[in-house]
């Protein structure tokens, strides 16, 4: 699960570094972002790409009510096209959610579970794979909503949590997931991949970083050494190249 996220992108050089048709909204950098709140993210409706808010939460258009449907953080990349929430947003409705890191929980052998913040090695900015859909209420009311696909981890993650964002790497990979024109929900579905090893990295933070009202650039700073715990993550052993997730 991804259920917690920083984003600390300027404006100007997200509309950059996106190719974006429009300048991104004047969106503060964030460093705790939980569900239901409004997120960046950028689509490519028409051949435009934009950055928009988005609800954090996807509600499929066919829901009736958003109160009696379960609140979707995640879209799981191996089951997401065969899923009736999310398989025509894999075909029709692809997003990219710019992230400066995100969050992930451990439990430590002394039972204790505690944050680590988890970066990139290759760029300070992922784009992690979207999915999107427009709910349309019946009083004409409509909610743009998000979910973020997750896929198995890599090695260096696997010792922290169980799944990880799908993160699309270079800008050939990003213009192929935006484009839902020309490019088969299977085929940008084969985008939706662990990272490579060796490209990600991650740390223990303080525990403030649990409450959803906190905020501020010292929830991404390493914790204190009583706080950090008595051993780092252990990472799952890889046998013949494969990793073992047991």
């Amino acid at each position: 699960m991804c259920g917690r996220y920083a984003f600390l992108l300027p404006p100007e050089a997200m509309t950059a570094l996106f190719n974006l048709l429009n300048r991104a909204e004047d969106y503060p950098p964030r460093y705790n972002i939980t569900p239901t709140q409004p997120i960046i993210a950028i689509s490519e409706r028409e051949g435009r790409r934009t950055a928009d808010l988005f609800r954090w939460g996807f509600v499929p258009g066919w829901v009736k009510d958003p109160k009696e449907f379960p609140l979707l953080i995640n879209a799981r990349a191996e089951s997401m096209l065969d899923k009736p929430s999310f398989r025509d947003a894999v075909r029709n409705s692809r997003c990219v959610i710019p992230a400066s890191g995100y969050y992930e929980w451990m439990k430590g052998a002394d039972g204790a579970r505690r944050p680590y913040y988890i970066t990139s090695t290759e760029t300070e900015t992922m784009a992690f794979a979207g999915l999107y859909a427009t709910w349309a209420g019946p009083n004409g009311e409509e909610i743009d909503t998000i979910c973020i696909v997750t896929v198995d981890p890599n090695l260096e993650i696997s010792g922290v949590y169980d799944r990880m964002p799908a993160i699309l790497r270079g800008q050939d990979a990003i213009d192929a997931w935006l484009n839902t024109r020309d490019v088969e929900g299977r085929y940008a579905a084969e985008l939706a991949v662990s990272a490579p090893q060796g490209t990600m990295q991650y740390h223990a933070v303080g525990k403030a970083i649990g409450k959803a009202t906190s905020e501020g650039p010292e929830l991404i700073e390493p914790a204190p050494a009583e706080e950090a715990g008595p051993e780092k993550p252990r990472r799952k052993k890889a046998d013949s190249g494969q990793l073992d997730l047991f």
